[in-house]
């Protein structure tokens, strides 16, 4: 690309010109080694050409954000605030309430962060709107709905890790699979459960109904709805919970009812929190890359503030079985 057409230097226009990635001249620009030396050598040649200047640091002070949560009482948003905080970013984090739509977007607006991140919410179409004649920069975490495409996400592979979850439950030789979802409304547990269906329907097994149910993704939606799938005539053998904090109270549930788990029921929950491997027994779990979500969101809003041009607007990160103790053969 000539000079002329590359105007004010910036890494999308560099990797452009020099026909590679973004973060193939970000890892030049940062003196990372695994860039191969003919490309390392190309890419700063156009560097120097085109007085690329890398954008200095701020002050911690003047890369403070909002970090907005729906809910905070939850060992899930502790990872992700975790990763978040890893992100070279400095953060406020707030609990927002969704009864005025308005006045929570005016509220973000109104804090004179330079960018925020929010958390498993949900942003209309005039939340968008308002966000967009703000020009505050804005990445969401693991939304409710898919944003528009000018909206900056940060996701994981739900539909993926539900297939896993269980196709492992039906390798084991489990046909009666029950799964508690989260709320019907999320993206992500809608994702989760239709990962559930293609695993039975490849296996050839029928989707019943009556074992699919939606919780709340915390303890007692598991609890509850564990409570009414242990009580038909025809109890499954295994339950895929769709969060860790279900799948807790899954097997609470099944504790009281005087079950075994793994003998009499095995149980596989999602996101792979911290106290998963302490539970008893150890949980069978979809890791969800709670802390690397987190950190990639902040890195995106980073780059967002500095106005570099990112190479994505969705980034969805690998979930992966882990396979521990809750998890065993159906009795036959």
């Amino acid at each position: 690309m000539p000079p002329h057409q590359l105007g004010r230097p910036t890494l999308a226009s560099i990797a452009a010109a020099a026909g590679v990635s973004l973060p193939t001249v970000s890892k030049v620009v940062n003196g990372k080694a695994d860039v191969a030396p003919t490309t390392r050598a190309h890419v700063q040649q156009l560097l120097d050409q085109h007085n690329y200047v890398p954008v200095t640091r701020r002050p911690a002070e003047d890369l403070l954000v909002d970090v907005v949560f729906t809910a905070l009482d939850s060992p899930w948003a502790v990872e992700i605030l975790r990763g978040v905080t890893e992100s070279g970013l400095e953060v406020v984090v707030s609990s927002q309430s969704r009864t005025s739509d308005v006045d929570w977007v005016q509220a973000l607006v109104a804090g004179g962060r330079r960018g925020a991140l929010v958390v498993t919410s949900r942003l209309t179409a005039a939340d968008q709107r308002r966000l967009g004649r703000s020009r505050l920069p804005v990445v969401v975490i693991d939304p409710v709905d898919m944003p528009g495409q000018d909206v900056p996400s940060v996701g994981a592979t739900n539909w993926a890790g539900g297939l896993a979850a269980t196709e492992h439950l039906v390798e084991l030789g489990h046909r009666r699979i029950a799964v508690v979802g989260g709320p019907q409304a999320y993206l992500c547990s809608r994702a989760r459960i239709d990962g559930y269906r293609a695993a039975l329907e490849r296996a050839g097994i029928a989707v019943d109904p009556a074992l699919v149910v939606h919780g709340t993704f915390r303890h007692q939606g598991g609890y509850d709805q564990a409570q009414s799938l242990l009580a038909l005539p025809d109890p499954p053998t295994a339950i895929f919970a769709g969060s860790d904090e279900q799948a807790f109270g899954v097997m609470e549930a099944a504790r009281q009812a005087g079950l075994s788990v793994p003998d009499d029921l095995s149980v596989v929950g999602f996101d792979d929190l911290p106290m998963a491997r302490w539970s008893s027994p150890p949980l069978t779990t979809v890791c969800q890359p709670l802390a690397d979500m987190g950190r990639m969101a902040g890195r995106m809003l980073h780059d967002l503030i500095d106005g570099r041009v990112l190479g994505s607007q969705r980034m969805e990160l690998a979930t992966h079985l882990v396979t521990r103790a809750s998890t065993a053969p159906p009795r036959r």
